[in-house]
């Protein structure tokens, strides 16, 4: 009874709290990739595999690029295969370093991105198709 009540009736900050939610869910990017090249070399490990997403931030974006924080959370030397996560600010500048990126140790590689998604469950279930002949 009188302008107390509508006071006490304010909006809850329900919005507010809905926006951050989705950001925080969004805060990453996940990328099921996998490195293509041609048989009889090496392969590369764990390692290695990471030191080559590194190069190639780092020819195509320089050092700030090399310097952008990229996991590799599953890779399997076998098919080559990985599930890399990245800030998604950094989506763009990851994936068109590794689409641009022609060489492992002098020899020709390709960098295939098959999946990207901002839920890593959204990639998990499909690990299945990554084996090769």
């Amino acid at each position: 009874s009188g302008p107390g009540l509508r006071m006490a009736r304010a909006e809850p900050p329900v919005a507010t709290f809905e926006r951050r939610v989705l950001r925080s869910a969004a805060e990453h990017q996940y990328l099921r990739v996998r490195l293509e090249l041609p048989d009889g070399g090496a392969r590369p490990n764990g390692a290695q595999f990471k030191q080559l997403v590194v190069a190639a931030l780092r020819e195509l974006h320089g050092e700030v690029g090399a310097a952008l924080p990229v996991d590799v959370l599953t890779y399997e030397e076998k098919t080559l295969s990985a599930i890399l996560r990245v800030v998604s600010s950094g989506l763009v500048k990851l994936w068109s370093a590794l689409t641009l990126l022609g060489f492992y140790q002098n020899r020709r590689c390709a960098f295939r991105v098959l999946q990207t998604s901002p839920f890593l469950l959204a990639l998990s279930g499909n690990s299945r198709e990554l084996v090769l002949d």
